[in-house]
């Protein structure tokens, strides 16, 4: 196994773990540890070649825009209420749950790839009828 393979198991490991923070909602890593995940399985995506790059890119895209957006809302006072924006400005944070799905999926994708490749890998060319 070469070291680009290697680093990509290994991120995309790290990746899904991170991504499961934002489960915890009581702590700020709730918005870091999906974005950091992301990032991981997007690189990991790039370092294996993987057909699922693209879907890794745009899910991590996604989930900065929103993951940015919510920080900017907050900073602005949130919305609803008094604050004078419609409670309708939460659909604009849409983008950062469907990129979280969107780095799960690709994140498991890859997860399947690297298992199929394991399995392919281990049977002998020979072998094949069974």
């Amino acid at each position: 196994m070469n070291k680009r393979t290697l680093w990509s198991r290994i991120l995309t490991a790290i990746g899904m773990v991170a991504l499961f923070s934002v489960l915890d909602m009581n702590q700020d890593v709730s918005l870091v540890g999906p974005l950091v995940g992301g990032a991981m399985i997007s690189l990991s995506a790039y370092l294996a070649g993987s057909r699922f790059r693209r879907l890794a890119y745009w899910a991590f895209g996604l989930t900065t825009i929103g993951g940015s957006w919510m920080v900017i809302i907050s900073a602005l006072g949130g919305f609803g209420g008094e604050t004078g924006r419609s409670t309708w400005w939460a659909l604009t944070l849409l983008p950062y749950p469907v990129g979280w799905i969107l780095c799960l999926i690709a994140g498991v994708r890859l997860l399947i790839e690297w298992c199929r490749g394991r399995r392919e890998a281990s049977v002998p060319h020979g072998d094949q009828h069974a």
